[in-house]
């Protein structure tokens, strides 16, 4: 009997659960309504009202007990699984719940009392105390950001600036969310919707992400659209290949010290052991030990192997690396050892060089504006990189010619620390890593540092898109 079941799931849940289920439903059931709500049996009542749930349809029932993870209701009163709603709420169209919702639900369920009372504090000029006392649940808090319009499905901004001080994880979910989101737009805008046969008024080609190429064609009933993607490295293997990482710090003179680089190894092991690399570090080697060390892994047998990463972490000059010794290496150098002819077990696969070092002594002009790192940034003198004239070689360098680049004592470098965040933003949304990249270029160069600007560069012959697997 459906009034039956009804009350017997009723009867299962708590509180907190009830406030979960409300929350979750505010895009169907108006606040005034949910608010009044008391007990379960109302609130289904509610749904019923709304043709939200009947008998025979049970699936927004489904979902939402999915949400606050009741399993066992799931299973044993409505015969599903955790797997099989996995599966259903993966079909576009299926979820009732939006995804916004959704992300408040789960900050909130993330956020320890701590955080709630952190929270609270930060929120006291922009909501009622009496709103924020200290029984008041964060989807509760929540709740009243909304109301009083400071968050909103296009606009958490202000969230995230609060999170980013205490919680930067749960800030970064709503990062995801927001990348997530601009993709979904990306698609709608750019879906393939090719007229073949057609006359079209006008038309005109370009490309998106380096790997897509895109013809619009402009219709008396609308718009023709063809796409075809570029070719992607293979990344099959497990390891996908060798990250090394050469990270020069103490140096024969003191006072070349190179602070925070330490910060600027752990992110890289930490992302790079994430995607599935081999991730190895040598610190502190001369220039001669530098070259010896890059030549070892040219010579090893990567035919089982997809990729090779090279970090390269040091003081320098133009076209120069410096090691600890004083002396330098060519970076010329360094990347020959990985052409065609000295690694043929990476001939046809992406080999990337990353150099975190300045390429100049001048720094780059900016509108003077509040500095990001408050005093704790030093300086990489370092090299401007060229590319051997073979293929699938991308690098990157921190800045661009002649100008200097930065580095927190503190936290790391700018531009490491940055390419870290976004490989993990962005790789498990299968962003290409040019696409990844030219986010660094963007957020890097946003910045101003010490009253300077920094401006990172690719370099690139790679010849398909490269996507990390995560």
């Amino acid at each position: 009997d459906f009034q039956n079941l009804l009350f017997e799931i009723s009867e299962a849940l708590v509180s907190d659960e009830l406030a979960a289920l409300k929350f979750l439903s505010l895009e169907y059931i108006p606040m005034r309504k949910l608010e009044a709500i008391q007990e379960p049996k109302a609130f289904f009542e509610a749904l019923q009202e709304k043709d939200m749930i009947e008998v025979g349809n049970l699936a927004f029932l489904k979902e939402l007990l999915y949400l606050i993870n009741r399993m066992d209701l799931l299973a044993a009163q409505l015969g599903s699984s955790r797997e099989e709603m996995e599966r259903e709420l993966q079909i576009p169209g299926r979820a009732k719940v939006s995804a916004y919702r959704q992300l408040l639900y789960g900050i909130a369920e993330d956020l320890t009392p701590e955080d709630v009372r952190s929270m609270k504090f930060l929120l006291q000029k922009q909501i009622p105390k009496n709103k924020l006392q200290d029984n008041a649940s964060m989807l509760e808090v929540l709740l009243e950001m909304e109301k009083n319009g400071i968050i909103k499905e296009d606009d958490l901004s202000i969230l995230k600036d609060i999170l980013k001080g205490f919680r930067a994880d749960v800030k970064k979910k709503i990062d995801i969310y927001e990348e997530k989101k601009k993709g979904k737009l990306y698609n709608l805008l750019f879906q393939s919707r090719a007229v073949l046969g057609v006359f079209c008024d006008f038309f005109f080609f370009f490309s998106l992400d380096r790997g897509m190429s895109l013809m619009i064609s402009s219709l008396t009933s609308g718009s023709c659209i063809q796409r075809s993607l570029l070719e992607s490295y293979k990344m099959k293997n497990n390891p996908h290949g060798y990250c090394v990482i050469l990270n020069n710090y103490i140096f024969k003179n003191p006072y070349e010290a190179r602070e925070g680089t330490v910060k600027d190894g752990e992110a890289v092991k930490r992302v790079f052991k994430w995607l599935q690399f081999e991730t190895v570090e040598h610190m502190d080697l001369e220039a001669k030990q530098m070259y010896a060390k890059v030549k070892e892994y040219s010579k090893k047998d990567h035919s089982n192997m997809d990729c090779f990463v090279c970090f390269i972490l040091s003081h320098g000059e133009k076209d120069k690396i410096k090691g600890v010794d004083h002396e330098f290496v060519n970076i010329k150098d360094l990347l020959s050892c990985f052409s065609g002819s000295n690694c043929p077990s990476l001939a046809g696969k992406p080999k990337l060089f990353f150099i975190q070092a300045c390429q100049g002594s001048v720094g780059h002009p900016a509108v003077t504006i509040k500095d990001d790192f408050s005093g704790h940034l030093e300086k990489d003198a370092t090299p401007l990189t060229s590319v051997p004239d073979q293929a699938d070689i991308l690098v990157g360098m921190a800045t661009v010619e002649d100008y200097e680049c930065y580095r927190c004592t503190k936290t790391g470098s700018v531009y490491i620390q940055c390419l870290c965040d976004k490989m993990e933003l962005l790789c498990p949304l299968r962003k290409d890593l040019i696409t990844i990249l030219t986010e660094v270029n963007k957020e890097v160069g946003g910045r101003v540092l010490n009253g300077w600007k920094q401006m990172p560069k690719i370099t690139s012959t790679l010849r398909k898109q490269l996507i990390f697997q995560v």
